[in-house]
């Protein structure tokens, strides 16, 4: 007979990590999120599943990192990602956020009967 040593947290996270990227490329299909957005979600849950099986593997990010524990340097990596990924929101929320300016602006002046400038209007 086959004997499984799997813990419990070893099949729960590659359940729950197929199923986040089962929903991933559900949100692709009805056009909510790009086919790049789904490539990463699907390369980030596939890692979690694959740390899942074999912990081990965070001996490599270790190595590279310079940190002695691999929880810490899982940690410290993790963190990092999350920066990139808050700058990165920061950064487009800025850009919308000049985009709603100018339609606004260029709404109101439509509105007023105020003629476009011809430096905008070639924007």
């Amino acid at each position: 007979m086959i004997e499984f040593d799997y813990t419990p947290y070893q099949v729960v996270v590659p359940l729950f990590s197929f199923l986040m990227i089962v929903y991933a490329w559900n949100l692709v299909v009805r056009h909510k999120k790009t086919i790049w957005e789904g490539g990463l979600w699907t390369i980030f849950w596939s890692a979690i599943a694959y740390i899942s099986f074999f912990p081990s593997s965070l001996q490599y990010l270790s190595q590279i990192t310079g940190i002695k524990k691999n929880e810490n340097a899982a940690t410290i990596t993790a963190i990092g990602v999350l920066f990139f990924v808050v700058f990165y929101m920061i950064i487009r929320l800025e850009e919308l956020e000049q985009r709603l300016t100018k339609i606004v602006r260029d709404k109101a002046l439509d509105n007023a009967g105020v003629p476009p400038a011809r430096s905008e209007a070639k924007d």
